[in-house]
């Protein structure tokens, strides 16, 4: 059973490209560390100050190894060293879920315009 790490960021609006910056990074310390990254998500229309970054694991221990290899990671303490002194996120919160069978990566049915 796979499990994703959904992580809802308040972030500073006026940082939004400082944010995309520390998204690109875990683009590389992710993979490294034993997550797969399904991605990291700015606002488009409507709340500007909203991001969200998914993280998916294989289960709870696979995330607990994951986070302990963070913590010895160089690029990865500087990453979230570079988002606090820069006080690109305001807020932080995770939660865990898991995808309902059927539902994950349905395509459209009707005919693509182009």
């Amino acid at each position: 059973m796979k499990i994703t790490c959904v992580i809802r960021y308040q972030i500073d609006p006026f940082q939004r490209d400082m944010f995309k910056k520390y998204a690109e990074n875990w683009g590389r310390i992710i993979p490294r560390c034993g997550g797969e990254l399904v991605g990291y998500f700015l606002p488009y229309e409507g709340t500007n100050d909203v991001a969200w970054g998914l993280i998916a694991f294989c289960s709870l221990a696979a995330y607990e190894a994951y986070k302990a290899r963070l913590r010895t990671d160089s690029e990865a303490r500087a990453n979230f060293a570079m988002a606090q002194e820069k006080r690109i996120i305001l807020r932080e919160e995770r939660n865990f879920v898991e995808v309902v069978d059927g539902t994950f990566g349905v395509a459209s049915s009707l005919p693509a315009k182009g």
